[in-house]
Parts: C-alpha cells; sequence; structure tokens
C-alpha cells in the first residue's frame, strides 16, 4: 500500500464548502467549551523568505500546497465519512467523523461515531490539550467501552496532529515548533515539539510536491498484548483542487505490524474549513 497506487491529477477546482451537513451540536458544544485560543490579532502572508533555509523538497510541497502567498493557517474544522475497524479480522463499521485542529495552542479533538453490530452507535473521543493526549469510547454514548490515556497516548496523539497539518493545513506549520530536515528528493522529515515531548514523520511527496504518504513510528497501536509502537502511515490516493489549494480526496490509516499490514480506516474528506473560531 505505500506508492502502490500513482496518485492522480488534480481534478477541476470544486467550492470550498462541499458538505451542506453542519457539525453535531454535541462537537460543537465541547469545542466551545474546550476554551481554545481565539484568532490571532492579523497574520502575515507566507512569502517565499519564510522558504528560505528549508530543506528544497520541504519549500516544494509548501508552493504546492498553495502556502504561499496566504495567511498562517491556525485552526482547521474538518467532516469525514467512511469506514473503521477495530482488527484485522474485524468487520467494517460505517463511521462519521469531526474534528477541530487549533496551531495557536496545539491542540487537537477528533469526534467519530461509530455503528457496532450494524444498529449499536458508538462515539469515540481523540485528544490532545495542553500535552495530554486520551481517547475515550462509550457505547450508546453512555457505557464506556475504552478510555485511554497516559504518555502513550500523549505521543500518539501529537504525531497524529503533526499527520493532520501535514496533509489539510501546511500553513499551520511555519512555526519555531516544528523542525524540517531533507530526507531525499522526493521527500523530508517534519518534527513537531509540544509539553516538553518531540515527535516526528517521514513525507513522501509524489511529482507534483503533495504528499503520497506519511510515514512515522511515534504511534502506539492498542493490541491485544496491550501498546505496542508500530510504524504508522497514512497513504493518500488521490487529490482535488479546492479554492487553488490540494485537498486530499480520501486517504487510509494502516499499521505495519509483524505480522503484516493492518489497515484500519478508510476515509473521505466531506468539508474542510480553514481558520474557523472554536465553536463555530
Amino acid at each position: 500500500m505505500r506508492g502502490s497506487r500513482s496518485p492522480a491529477p488534480p481534478g477541476p477546482p470544486v467550492p470550498e464548502r462541499r458538505a451542506a451537513v453542519r457539525p453535531p451540536r454535541a462537537f460543537t458544544r465541547t469545542i466551545g467549551n474546550a476554551r481554545l485560543p481565539a484568532a490571532p490579532v492579523g497574520t502575515a502572508s507566507v512569502t517565499e523568505a519564510d522558504l528560505a533555509g528549508l530543506p528544497p523538497a520541504a519549500a516544494r510541497y509548501l508552493r504546492a500546497m498553495g502556502v504561499v502567498g496566504r495567511p498562517r493557517t491556525w485552526s482547521l474544522r474538518a467532516h469525514f465519512t467512511g469506514r473503521f475497524r477495530r482488527g484485522p479480522d474485524q468487520p467494517w463499521m460505517p463511521c462519521d467523523a469531526w474534528q477541530y485542529n487549533s496551531a495557536i495552542e496545539v491542540a487537537r479533538l477528533f469526534r467519530m461515531r461509530l455503528v457496532f453490530a450494524r444498529v449499536v452507535p458508538m462515539w469515540g473521543w481523540d485528544t490532545y490539550r495542553y500535552g495530554t493526549g486520551r481517547m475515550l469510547g462509550k457505547l450508546l454514548n453512555l457505557v464506556t467501552v475504552a478510555d485511554g490515556s497516559g504518555p502513550e497516548f500523549d505521543t500518539s496523539e501529537l504525531v497524529t496532529w503533526l499527520n493532520d497539518a501535514v496533509l489539510l493545513a501546511p500553513g499551520m506549520l511555519l512555526t519555531p515548533r516544528v523542525a524540517w530536515e531533507p530526507a531525499g528528493d522526493d521527500g523530508f522529515r517534519v518534527s513537531v515539539s509540544d509539553a516538553g515531548r518531540t515527535v516526528g514523520a517521514d513525507v513522501v511527496l509524489d511529482d507534483v510536491g503533495r504528499p503520497r504518504d506519511f510515514r512515522t513510528d511515534d504511534r502506539y497501536a492498542d493490541l491485544p498484548g496491550g501498546l505496542v509502537r508500530a510504524p504508522w502511515s497514512t497513504p493518500v490516493p488521490a487529490w482535488d483542487v479546492v479554492d487553488g489549494r490540494p485537498r486530499p480526496t480520501a486517504g487510509a490509516a494502516v499499521w505495519h505490524l509483524p505480522d503484516g499490514e493492518f489497515r484500519y480506516a478508510e476515509l473521505r474528506l466531506a468539508d474542510l474549513a480553514l481558520d474557523v473560531p472554536a465553536g463555530r
């Protein structure tokens, strides 16, 4: 699955707000109550000077993603639809997910609704706030079936924030907390530091300069024997152009385990809004 399909060429421009569905009230209420920072007072547009000194592949990526000439992104809100499964031999479950990320204070709040056994709804929250990661899952939004926290979740959620920024909002990456390193002609290594912790990933680019894969070892798989640090990737098969900026149309999340690859999520990007105040 790593690079097994050639990236599709950009499609015709499509409207930024592609989905008419509004965020669930529970999601909006939680984001609004999270006390995330408000919009910054003015953000300077990114210039070529901001790319000076970056690895050539990283600069090519930022240009290809439409970052130059636009203000730095400080938040994103995304809506995904698709399917999810808990194990290689488990059935796929329909899923619908909303998330909100902040770059002013590194934060990520991701809410997913699954349909378990085809009839029972389950809600899951993956969050990263104040340097702390947590995973919480509830059947019927009442019975807790998963509740994880600790250093492994702190690391995993921070690198997932980095993944979101690389694929959805690269303007979030031009801050002192992010470091760049060369990694060949068709990629680069990027890392982010927060709350005394640093995580990183290798980004592989297509011929245009857009990511075709994001690969990291800074994530923990929840396996029957417990949490295990394992390679994790998010291949991107195709892109659209939205208001002059590339947007992934779909993607997957894959664990690379000793006994084989475990592709556990397949999602389509239904809506993406940048620089949205929390709770909107």
